[in-house]
């Protein structure tokens, strides 16, 4: 018999929801503050229905747009809980300003959340290389 929406998941369940190893769950309570399962007798961890909204941010932004512990941690501080929560794309860099004769480059928010932030990076590394050999 299936469990209720609003029902709190085990660690296993709340690992099998959302995609990820039990110790990934685990690593990411050390290293984000505002991971906090509820814990009862024996250290059991039990997930509520807000925490696995987290969970599945943290999965979004860690494994599928590549940002970093750090860059998320930044974003959390910076922007606030619901950055993490909602399916908005976290912009690591600002673009890189538009270099005379530079050919227009396809629209990030045509290709999804992910691709969008990835390009961002890359065309901020870019920019920083073409600097670098220019010196």
């Amino acid at each position: 018999m299936p469990k209720a929406p609003d029902a709190f998941r085990t660690i296993s369940e709340a690992a099998e929801e959302v995609g990820v190893p039990q110790h990934v769950l685990r690593f990411w309570e050390t290293r984000f503050p505002f991971v906090t399962p509820l814990k009862r007798a024996g250290g059991r961890r039990f997930y509520r229905p807000q925490d696995l909204a987290v969970l599945r941010g943290l999965k979004r932004l860690l494994h599928d747009e590549g940002v970093t512990i750090r860059g998320v941690q930044r974003l959390h501080k910076t922007r606030g809980m619901k950055a993490i929560t909602q399916d908005a794309a976290f912009e690591s860099a600002p673009p890189p300003a538009a270099e005379a004769g530079a050919t227009a480059a396809p629209t990030p928010s045509t290709h999804g959340p992910g691709l969008a932030a990835a390009l961002v990076r890359i065309e901020a590394a870019k920019a920083r290389l073409d600097r670098v050999l220019q010196a």
